[in-house]
């Protein structure tokens, strides 16, 4: 039986792809860059590459943050300074939220049964916000953010961390819950955990990373924990 329940932030509770593309063209806009497709296509290849490589540890949350604006306005062949991009890109990103939909009412009604740990690798300032302005915090016992904790998700690290600061936890009753193989599912497997994959458009996990369940959005999950009571 779960009893304790790991949820990831960006997209699998809010449209974290709605506020970057909204907070990208903003940051871009100012800096003299206008935010077309090809744009924003190449930032968001450039991105996922950046923090992959974070999550391998190759690597640091610095060098993601500033290097992923420094690799694409090389790319453009723009002189833009990358570390103010990076701060107001920051800023922008930080200002309000996008719910995806049913993940309110998913939140709200699996707190009232479970446990429920905010377990997010984003950037604390910028978490920060968008959790003061959705107003979710207070359905969590917990908020685990990893720029505080000082290891990111898939580092089991991470994981010994949190589970550290709860009081009664068990292992076996617990499940990470995200969108992410490489960050959610691979850190919930190496900490132990039973996981849950959000996956809304149907793609194939690869053999080395299997969860233990899928969804396709959060607005899931309740029915699925019920069916494994």
């Amino acid at each position: 039986m779960i009893e304790f329940l790991f949820l990831d932030l960006d997209d699998t509770i809010l449209d974290f792809h709605k506020a970057e593309r909204l907070a990208l063209g903003k940051t871009f806009r100012s800096f003299g860059l206008e935010p077309t497709e090809e744009v924003l296509t190449r930032y968001h290849l450039i991105n996922k590459a950046h923090w992959e490589r974070l999550e391998r540890k190759e690597l640091t949350r610095e060098e993601v943050l500033v290097g992923r604006f420094a690799a694409l306005f090389q790319e453009f062949g723009l002189q833009v300074d990358p570390e103010a991009c990076a701060r107001a890109y920051e800023n922008n990103l930080s200002i309000g939220h996008y719910f995806l939909p049913g993940a309110y009412e998913a939140v709200e009604s699996l707190s009232k049964k479970y446990k429920l740990y905010l377990a997010s690798n984003g950037t604390a300032k910028v978490q920060a916000g968008r959790l003061n302005s959705a107003n979710i915090s207070h359905y969590f016992q917990k908020i685990f953010v990893s720029q505080e904790i000082g290891a990111n998700k898939p580092d089991i690290l991470y994981f010994q961390r949190c589970f550290a600061e709860i009081p009664g936890f068990d292992v076996t009753k617990a499940m990470m819950v995200g969108d992410s193989l490489t960050s959610d599912i691979l850190g919930g497997i190496q900490a132990g955990m039973k996981t849950c994959w959000v996956n809304p458009n149907g793609k194939v996990a690869p053999e080395n990373i299997q969860p233990d369940y899928e969804i396709k959005a959060l607005s899931e999950l309740e029915g699925l924990l019920d069916s494994l009571l």
